[in-house]
């Protein structure tokens, strides 16, 4: 399977040569066209946070704990002293960071839900929706913002499928046609799960109107 410098490398690539061709057709401005790129490279990681010994979760968890610090830094800023606000930052990267992430490890299998393209998919509305809400990005802006990570998160099940080719031995690997599926076939519950998630995660998305708007204009300006 391809390693976590060509994830990394190859999505980021694919989201700087996006971001930079919305930049063109006046899509988006270059400031927010960066951002894309870098939500594509973090999208390209995003899968192997199954992965219990990858860089990819070891970073993604390392992220989300900072991301906690600030949150919590700025809503407990006003409520607690200096001291205990640094015990209670210090307390939220550990235990998102270690605590966190030991139990996802525990609950979760390699190339299984996370190698798929269901979780693809709702990992770009989650941050579609976030993005529309909690940065108060305009809805075009947070529906790119979605697309990139799915984008990146299908560029990393497509190189693992890539590398499950043996070319040399005209061969198919055994890893062949674990990465790039609808999802994870031994245990459809999960699939279930993930669909309900989608289904409460609807009413909270930017208007579907602007994503076939942006869909359209991007397609216009390849035209």
């Amino acid at each position: 399977m391809a390693n976590f410098r060509t994830h990394f490398g190859v999505a980021l690539g694919g989201g700087a040569l996006a971001a930079y061709a919305g930049w063109q057709a006046s899509l988006w401005s270059f400031n927010e066209g960066w951002p894309l790129a870098v939500l594509t490279a973090f999208g390209g990681i995003l899968p192997d946070i199954d992965s219990d010994h990858s860089h990819a979760i070891r970073l993604i968890f390392t992220l989300l704990a900072v991301l906690a610090v600030i949150a919590g830094a700025l809503w407990l800023q006003s409520r607690l002293a200096p001291g205990p606000l640094v015990l209670a930052c210090g307390g939220l990267y550990l235990g998102v960071r270690y605590l966190a992430g030991a139990i996802f490890k525990r609950f979760t299998v390699h190339r299984g839900i996370w190698h798929s393209l269901l979780a693809s998919l709702l990992c770009g509305m989650g941050t579609a929706a976030m993005s529309f809400h909690l940065l108060a990005q305009p809805a075009p802006m947070a529906w790119a913002q979605g697309l990139a990570l799915s984008g990146g998160a299908l560029v990393h099940l497509l190189l693992d499928e890539l590398y499950s080719v043996d070319l040399v031995g005209s061969r198919l690997k055994r890893s062949f046609g674990t990465a790039f599926k609808l999802f994870d076939y031994r245990e459809p519950g999960n699939a279930v799960l993930w669909l309900l998630l989608g289904i409460a995660l609807a009413p909270w998305l930017p208007p579907w109107p602007t994503l076939l708007a942006l869909v359209n204009r991007g397609v216009a300006s390849w035209l």
